[in-house]
């Protein structure tokens, strides 16, 4: 998930508001844009949130927890997240007996950059949590720009992970720019208006629009797979949630250009995870390119993976193959879960 990602559907409909007149882009600029901002809200029939700020040693980390009773799974979220974007990437594995917790990593929503802005920094935050809900080992769940948290927080506190699954996850230096201040002010006010009208007259162009920048599918691959999000209900029920879970833009700014400059620094300490590891990537990966799985399978000892051919960036969730990468993930889970 990335913020080049909605940038190209914003571009798509900047002719819209140019040939606004000055009333309607007053009127665009008052309007709220309708984005539910509420800590208890339901993102999918049964996946609701209950965001709580936990107070640690760090610093402070708004956080959700679903269930009361299993081994905890730690969600650790994508670029333009937060912990709704980590509850509903996880929400697969709630009726499997995991207590999940899925926290906003600093930057993000309700937890402050100053929590931490490196990856080790934030794995250290992490394993403060834990202390704070007085939880003691962790699975991990790590998804594209969040799994070299992931990949830290293994290595650093080895003791403290049974199991990391990572899908889609960066494992070497990027190079990315954060972007100018005018395009920054035109996505905070008018942009993800733009993108929420856009949504409202043809979701169709949101969900293009995306793959356009999340695979390397051909013209044909990508209509395919536009026909399959739009008309299989759970799966586009799946992607309206996860298109929600990137509003508002401002509250996850922060957060997504620190990942962009964490990237450039290098990559996580790959050879230090001594934890059971499962890689899941997409062969036709547009955002985070299959090489970065291919690394990291060489680098952690004794890594497994699931490469899912032709599959892109948001496949594990959206696409044909999701069930056989799903299964295989909840298979590795439940095999190396304390009690199992």
């Amino acid at each position: 998930m990335k913020k080049r990602r909605i940038i190209k559907v914003v571009v798509a409909v900047l002719a819209v508001l140019i040939g606004l007149p000055a009333a309607g882009v007053a009127g665009l600029l008052l309007w709220d844009g309708g984005i539910d901002t509420d800590p208890r809200r339901e993102l999918l029939p049964g996946v609701r949130l209950d965001l709580r700020t936990a107070v640690t040693r760090h610093g402070p980390v708004e956080y959700d927890l679903y269930g009361t009773e299993g081994p905890v799974l730690l969600s650790v979220h994508a670029g333009l997240g937060g912990a709704d974007q980590g509850r509903l990437f996880a929400g697969w594995l709630q009726k499997d007996g995991f207590r999940i917790l899925s926290p906003s990593r600093p930057g993000y929503l309700g937890t402050p950059l100053e929590s931490g802005r490196t990856s080790e920094e934030q794995a250290d935050l992490l394993a403060a949590l834990l202390d704070e809900l007085g939880i003691d080992r962790v699975g991990v769940l790590a998804v594209s720009a969040g799994s070299p948290v992931g990949y830290a927080f293994a290595a650093r506190h080895p003791d403290r992970v049974w199991g990391l699954v990572s899908i889609g996850g960066v494992s070497m230096p990027r190079s990315s720019e954060a972007g100018s201040s005018l395009r920054r002010t035109f996505l905070n006010t008018v942009g993800q208006k733009l993108a929420l009208l856009t949504a409202e007259v043809s979701f169709e162009t949101i969900v293009a629009g995306t793959l356009n920048e999340t695979s390397t599918f051909t013209e044909k691959q990508r209509a395919e797979r536009v026909s399959y999000i739009m008309n299989t209900s759970h799966v586009r029920e799946f992607f309206e949630a996860m298109f929600s879970t990137t509003f508002p833009y401002q509250q996850r700014w922060a957060g997504t250009d620190n990942d962009a400059a964490q990237a450039r620094r290098g990559g996580p300490p790959l050879e230090r995870v001594a934890a059971p590891t499962l890689l899941v990537h997409g062969t036709q990966d547009g955002d985070v390119p299959f090489d970065h799985g291919k690394f990291a399978a060489e680098r952690i000892p004794g890594a497994a993976h699931h490469w899912m051919e032709h599959g892109d960036h948001l496949g594990f969730w959206l696409g044909p193959e999701a069930g056989e990468a799903q299964a295989a993930a909840r298979a590795f889970l439940r095999r190396h879960a304390p009690g199992e």
